[in-house]
C-alpha cells in the first residue's frame, strides 16, 4: 500500500502543453503522475486520453491518429476521443469495459490545461487567470522548461525574488532586491508578495528596456508584485519607471507607469512526477507591442534567466534526496512561499478520506 503523502492536488486545471504544441498527431506527456496522450481533433478543439491501451496497455501514443480515432500499434484496437474503443481485431462484438479515460481538457491564454482528477468538479472558473498572454494591449511569448524539481521548489524560487541579487546579478538582479522591505499577504486561494524599490539604479535587464523604450537613463522606482494562486501558478507584475514617478500608491494617487516600461513574469508549474514538473512561462509588455523582434528578443532572454533558476532547483532537489530528513528552515523572505504551501496543503487535506481507512491487522 502507497502511504506516501501526496504532494500536489488532483481537482485543479494543469497546463498541459502551449496550444501550438498540440496539432493532428499525438503528443504524450506525463501530468501529475498520470500518462497521457492528447491531440488536436478535426474541429479544432482538443482531445486527452489515459496512454494505455485497455488490452495490453501499449501506450496509445506509439499508435497513429486517423481524423478523431487512435489505433493502437500493437494490437490495431481504435479508440475515439471519447476513450471508448469502436474497433477490436477478427471480431464484430466489443467488449463493453473497453475504454481509456478521457480527461477534462480546456484552452485558454494560449495554454491547454488539463484537470486530473474527478471530472465532475471541473468548473471553468478555476483556470488561472494569465490574461495578459493573449490580451491585444500586452506582447509577449513564453516557453516550457522541464525540470527536475518538486513543483513546489518552483514556486518557492519564484515567492521570493531575493535570489534575483545572488542568481541573476548580471541581469535582473542587483542589491536592492534582497535590501528592499516587502508585504506578504493572503485569501483562501492566494498569496501575493509586494514589493517597491524606490530612487535604486536599474538593474541591467531594466536599464537597457527603459533606455530603448523611453529614452530614459538614471534612478529609477521598481516594483514587484508576486501573486500566486493554488495549487501552482504565479503571475509577477514587474518593471521600473523615473524615480519620483513610479513608486507606490500615496495619498489615494498610484504611481505613474507611464514614464516606465510594465511586464508580466507569467508562470504556471505542472506536476509531471512527485520530483519534477513541467515549467510553463512567459513575458508579457505593454510597450512596443508591435515589435515581433523584441518579442523574440525577451524570449530568448529571459530564458537564458531562467536557466540559471534551473540549474539552482536541479541542485536543490539532488539535495534534498540525498537528505531526506532534513527540516527546511524558513526567513522572513519565505513568508510568502510559506503562505503558498499551505494553501496547497489545504487543498490536498481536502482531497483525502475524512475517516481514513484503519489496515486490519490478521492473525499469524
Amino acid at each position: 500500500m502507497n502511504t506516501a503523502k501526496p504532494t500536489f492536488p488532483l481537482n485543479a486545471w494543469y497546463a498541459a502543453a502551449y496550444d501550438v504544441e498540440v496539432v493532428g498527431k499525438l503528443l504524450a506527456r506525463t501530468i501529475c503522475n498520470q500518462k497521457v496522450v492528447m491531440f488536436r481533433k478535426t474541429d479544432g478543439s482538443v482531445a486527452m486520453l489515459e496512454d494505455a491501451c485497455w488490452h495490453r496497455l501499449m501506450p496509445l501514443s506509439l499508435g497513429h491518429l486517423q481524423g478523431d480515432e487512435v489505433t493502437c500499434g500493437y494490437h490495431g484496437l481504435v479508440y475515439n476521443a471519447q476513450g471508448r474503443c469502436v474497433h477490436m481485431p477478427s471480431q464484430e462484438t466489443l467488449n463493453p469495459s473497453a475504454c481509456v479515460r478521457s480527461f477534462p481538457v480546456l484552452e485558454r491564454h494560449r495554454f491547454v490545461w488539463m484537470w486530473p482528477g474527478d471530472p465532475t468538479k471541473a468548473d471553468p472558473a478555476l483556470i488561472p487567470d494569465m490574461h495578459w498572454n493573449d490580451d491585444a494591449e500586452w506582447a509577449g511569448d513564453g516557453k516550457m522548461i522541464h525540470v527536475k524539481c518538486d513543483y513546489r521548489l518552483v514556486v518557492d524560487n519564484l515567492m521570493d525574488l531575493t535570489h534575483e541579487t545572488f542568481v541573476h546579478g548580471s541581469s535582473i538582479g542587483n542589491r536592492a532586491v534582497a535590501e528592499a522591505p516587502f508585504v506578504a499577504t493572503h485569501g483562501d486561494r492566494s498569496a501575493t508578495v509586494t514589493r517597491w524599490m524606490e530612487n535604486i539604479d536599474a538593474p541591467p535587464f531594466w536599464a537597457g528596456q527603459i533606455k530603448e523604450a523611453r529614452g530614459y537613463q538614471g534612478k529609477v522606482d521598481r516594483w514587484q508584485i508576486i501573486r500566486f494562486e493554488a495549487p501552482c501558478t504565479v503571475n509577477i507584475d514587474v518593471g521600473v519607471a523615473e524615480a519620483g514617478t513610479g513608486a507606490p500608491p500615496k495619498g489615494g494617487s498610484a504611481g505613474d507607469r507611464s514614464k516606465g516600461v510594465n511586464g508580466f513574469v507569467l508562470n504556471t508549474i505542472t506536476p509531471e512526477t512527485n520530483d519534477t514538473c513541467h515549467y510553463f512561462w512567459a513575458f508579457a509588455r505593454n510597450y512596443r507591442v508591435t515589435e515581433q523582434r523584441l518579442t523574440h528578443q525577451l524570449r530568448e532572454g529571459v530564458a537564458s534567466i531562467f536557466r540559471e533558476d534551473e540549474h539552482v532547483l536541479e541542485a536543490q532537489q539532488i539535495a534534498i534526496q540525498e537528505r531526506p530528513n532534513h527540516p527546511f528552515y524558513n526567513l522572513n523572505i519565505d513568508a510568502g512561499s510559506m503562505w503558498a504551501r499551505r494553501l496547497v496543503d489545504g487543498l490536498i487535506a481536502k482531497e483525502q478520506p475524512a475517516h481514513p481507512v484503519i489496515p486490519v491487522r490478521l492473525a499469524a
